[in-house]
């Protein structure tokens, strides 16, 4: 197991893109709620990683879909993904207008906004979780699993650390800086779905590779 799999997690979750969003939700609380928030979507981040480490591809046993289908359908989504990251927007953001004014107004009365709507959907969403089980899927020892269990680690800390300095990254870089900073890793991120896409179809379509 190599590093790819967290390169493109860090590419798809990419927290630098949500610490507007948390600073808009936050910016009512206080340091006691929002250090709470800041560990409870870190956490949810690594149980979403993790789960579909885990449990991914059990799952996908059990509805009988192939890995090679799996694998086309979410290198599309990854390239979805990548294009919404191309235009400066997070790659799992999929909240409408409407969801998110409801998060506002939840997180202007104190309510938790820490799993939804920032772990789930605009941290970890679909594009996360069916690259974490295609990366499963090449974990053939338990030390290869734990790695990619690890990773979530990894990002889960990421998510947290991005988080708790959101105020100085935000004066630092601006909506500009960050902005290039989503595009860059929307860029790497379409050349790793067009990678697992075309892993897919060979195994689809063995003619394909000559």
């Amino acid at each position: 197991m190599d590093f790819k799999p967290l390169i493109t997690l860090l590419a798809i979750v990419n927290p630098l893109a949500i610490v507007p969003f948390f600073i808009h939700y936050t910016q009512s609380f206080s340091e006691a709620q929002r250090r709470r928030t800041i560990w409870v979507s870190s956490f949810s981040v690594f149980v979403v990683i993790a789960v579909s480490a885990l449990l991914g591809l059990q799952i996908l046993e059990f509805f009988n879909i192939s890995l090679a289908s799996f694998q086309v359908g979410g290198g599309l989504l990854l390239l979805s993904s990548s294009l919404n990251m191309l235009n400066a927007q997070p790659a799992e953001a999929k909240s409408n207008a409407t969801e998110l004014q409801d998060a506002s107004e939840r997180a202007a009365v104190g309510a938790s906004i820490a799993v939804v709507p920032l772990a789930i959907p605009l941290l970890t969403g679909p594009a996360s979780m069916s690259t974490v089980v295609i990366y499963a899927d090449k974990a053939k020892t338990f030390w290869q699993l734990a790695a990619l269990v690890g990773y979530g680690v990894v990002i889960g800390l990421a998510t947290a650390l991005c988080f708790a300095l959101a105020a100085p990254i935000a004066r630092v870089l601006g909506k500009t800086g960050i902005n290039v900073m989503t595009r860059l890793m929307g860029l790497i991120l379409a050349a790793l779905a067009v990678e697992v896409m075309a892993d897919g179809l060979h195994k689809l379509f063995p003619v394909l590779g000559g």
